[in-house]
Formats: structure tokens, C-alpha cells, sequence
């Protein structure tokens, strides 16, 4: 049986697909929290902004004006773009009123870059090759940026010792949707996906070995807390 790479490349794009929308879908628990304590706690919103105008990016880099065949690109991207959305819509309701305002300028600023990439592109540049190479290099610095935000939270968990607020199947998903979107890359290759995605993969598997790091730690503390809370209450009948 002959080797078909654009079927080959077809399979690993839905394959990507997938996980590339359970990895938009994994934050569901911590915004699920956010909701139900209605306040953001020490929850960051710069992956999720960073993710917000990465989706648009490659939404650009992946139509037929700009890049022809690579529909798995834009359908993913598009509902990923939309997800986030909803993602900082709750940021922005649960926040406090000084960072609220920040994220929103930042919402604001991210949309006219996207809008302004997109006219340049389609009106000044006349051909595929162009317009992928100058979306393409872009969307190189969107995706790195994507997958460095988390860097803030791993300098948290280092120095807390804590992997709570450095939700597992965001880490996970990140590993496994920059693994799946490096092999996409290189069965027909294309630089723009693979460069970003790699960097992506490690990532993604270092956050993994800080879970793995940390965990019991975070266990230790979260229980040290919960019997804190319990013995708040028998303290106080104690003295009264």
C-alpha cells in the first residue's frame, strides 16, 4: 500500500482538531469555579488572550485568500476563537474593576491588529505566497505567545510550591495538541506550523513535569488549609 501524505496529513489535521478542541474545552472546571465564586481569584486571563488572538490569526493565515487548503486549520481555529470569547466574557464580569479595564483594552487593541493585518494582506499583497509568508511569520509569534503565557503561572507554582491555579488538562492538552499540530507539519512540511508547535510541545511537557513536581505538595497544602477553616470554628467556642 502506497503512502498517501495528503491523506496521511488529512488524518493527523482531524486528529489535531480534536484535540486541539478539548484543549479550548479543558478550562471549562476552572471558569465553572470562577462562575460559581463569582471572582477570578489568582486565575490568570493572558492565556486565554493570548489564545484569543492566536485563533485569529490562523483563521487568517488559513483561508483560501491567504493559504489555500487548510480548511482543518480554520475550523478549528474559528470555534477556538469563539470559545475564548466566552472565556473572557466571564474574566471580564468576574474581575475587579482596574483589571477589568485592562483586559478590556487589551480585548480592544488585539481586534484592530486583526482587522489591520487582515486589510493589509488582502488589499496590498497580490499573491498565496505573500500573504502566507507575512500571516505565517505573524501567527509564528501568536502561537509562541500562546504557549509562553502559562509562563507566568509556572513561576507561581515554583516559587508557591502549589499547582493550584495551573489547571492539569490545560497543561496537558497544550502538550498533546503541540505534538499533534509538529506532525502535521512535517508530513507536507510547512515552517509556520511546525516552529511555534514544537516550541509548543516543550513546552507543554514542562508544565507536565511541574505538575508532577508539585502536586503532593498542593495536596498537603490544600489540606493544611481545609483543617484550618475546621478548627476556626471550635477556637472560637472555646473562648466564647
Amino acid at each position: 500500500m502506497v503512502f498517501n501524505k495528503e491523506i496521511a496529513r488529512f488524518a493527523v489535521g482531524v486528529i489535531g482538531n480534536i484535540i486541539a478542541l478539548i484543549l479550548f474545552l479543558s478550562p471549562l472546571p476552572t471558569f465553572y469555579r470562577i462562575w460559581k465564586k463569582k471572582s477570578v481569584e489568582q486565575f490568570s486571563p493572558f492565556p486565554y488572550l493570548a489564545t484569543f488572538v492566536n485563533c485569529g490569526l490562523w483563521v487568517l493565515y488559513g483561508i483560501p485568500l491567504v493559504h489555500p487548503h487548510s480548511i482543518l486549520v480554520v475550523t478549528i481555529n474559528g470555534t477556538g476563537f469563539g470559545i475564548e470569547v466566552v472565556y473572557l466574557m466571564l474574566f471580564l464580569l468576574y474581575t475587579e474593576k482596574k483589571k477589568r479595564i485592562k483586559i478590556f483594552l487589551i480585548i480592544i487593541s488585539e481586534i484592530i491588529f486583526l482587522v489591520s493585518i487582515a486589510i493589509f494582506v488582502l488589499t496590498l499583497v497580490q499573491t498565496h505566497k505573500k500573504r502566507s509568508t507575512i500571516v505565517g511569520s505573524i501567527c509564528i509569534v501568536g502561537n509562541i505567545l500562546m504557549y509562553a503565557s502559562p509562563l507566568a503561572i509556572m513561576k507561581l507554582v515554583i516559587t508557591s510550591k502549589s499547582v493550584e491555579f495551573m489547571p492539569f488538562f490545560l497543561s496537558l492538552f497544550s502538550f498533546l495538541n503541540g505534538v499533534s499540530w509538529t506532525a502535521y507539519a512535517l508530513i507536507r512540511f510547512d515552517a509556520f506550523i511546525l516552529v511555534p508547535n514544537s516550541m509548543g510541545t516543550a513546552l507543554g511537557l514542562a508544565q507536565l513535569l511541574l505538575y508532577g513536581m508539585y502536586y503532593k505538595s498542593t495536596k498537603r497544602q490544600n489540606a493544611e488549609r481545609q483543617a484550618q477553616v475546621e478548627m476556626g470554628p471550635k477556637r472560637v467556642g472555646l473562648v466564647g
